[in-house]
């Protein structure tokens, strides 16, 4: 990986104010934490130190004669493997936006990943700017959450069950997400596995999906949800909404998973969408039996 001078100047704005950037690291995250409060995100301290742990990031830093710097925008990568890598947590302060900061963040992010092909979630706001980097809309993710939900039930097909994750499952839940996502994302599920709870749905003593829960923003997110068909992943889900009925419960799913009213029947209303792009031509599925299981929701909008 090309490495970033711990100071590039990227540009003045007058003779007493200019902006470098560097890596992201440990002693940023409550500024970036800050950052995004003021985006009115809702991620925790605790999310961002998760991200950091499994990423690799950048800041823009201001610096004014009057003034000790100040982190004024952020960006983040995650490898997947060799072929994939996704970007996210882009975000510039409000009164620092208009002045080209976001694209030189991302132009620094697809320096670090040249090679591969580059992913990310985009919001409203941003999607101009990845068009322009040459990125494409590949479909469409819905945000549902909701708390104290009603009851749930959703039966669980013929001959499977359901049972809690243990830590000898790790890896056939890595070896069913890279079947689902096409993408080596075994750090990330890996770093999880200290953080979330899991149930795993088997046949015949052959785990065939599994669902993951963790503390996120302002309750619990779902993610990732691998099922081999719909029916198994409204079963997983059902257990958590059931297992959390108390809580507050976010689940991001693909539209084309074929999940979204039925959330919302459940009393997860959808409250945002985000466009999936993309980088760079998807290299062909390397695993035969890739149809054969499915990628209902993602870990994260900045990880996929």
């Amino acid at each position: 990986m090309p490495a970033i001078p711990s100071s590039t100047h990227i540009l003045t704005r007058n003779a007493h104010e200019e902006f470098t950037t560097r890596p992201l690291t440990t002693a940023d995250i409550t500024a970036c934490h800050q950052l995004s409060q003021q985006l009115q995100w809702p991620h925790r301290l605790q999310d961002w130190q998760f991200l950091q742990s499994v990423g690799h990031g950048l800041v823009v830093e201001m610096h004014r004669d009057d003034a000790a710097p100040a982190v004024v925008g952020t960006a983040l990568h995650f490898n997947l493997g060799q072929q994939h890598a996704s970007f996210g947590m882009v975000i510039v302060q409000p009164a620092m936006q208009g002045h080209g900061l976001g694209r030189r963040l991302m132009q620094a992010l697809l320096e670090r990943t040249r090679g591969r092909v580059r992913l990310l979630n985009a919001t409203e706001a941003g999607q101009p700017l990845y068009e322009k980097l040459g990125f494409v809309a590949t479909g469409t993710t819905h945000q549902h959450q909701g708390a104290h939900l009603p009851p749930v039930s959703a039966p669980l097909p013929d001959g499977a069950r359901l049972r809690p994750f243990v830590p000898t499952d790790i890896a056939r839940i890595k070896a069913l997400d890279a079947i689902a996502s096409g993408m080596d994302r075994g750090h990330i599920l890996e770093a999880l596995g200290g953080l979330a709870d899991g149930i795993v749905i088997e046949r015949a003593g052959e785990m065939t999906g599994f669902a993951l829960i963790r503390p996120f923003g302002h309750g619990h997110l779902v993610g990732p949800v691998v099922a081999p068909d719909i029916a198994h992943a409204k079963a997983l889900i059902t257990h958590w909404v059931t297992a959390r009925a108390g809580d507050f419960i976010r689940i991001d799913v693909f539209a084309t998973a074929g999940l979204s009213a039925w959330l919302i029947e459940i009393g997860l209303a959808h409250v945002d969408s985000i466009v999936p792009m993309r980088l760079g031509q998807a290299p062909a599925p390397s695993v035969p039996d890739a149809a054969e299981m499915q990628l209902f929701s993602v870990i994260a909008q900045a990880v996929g």
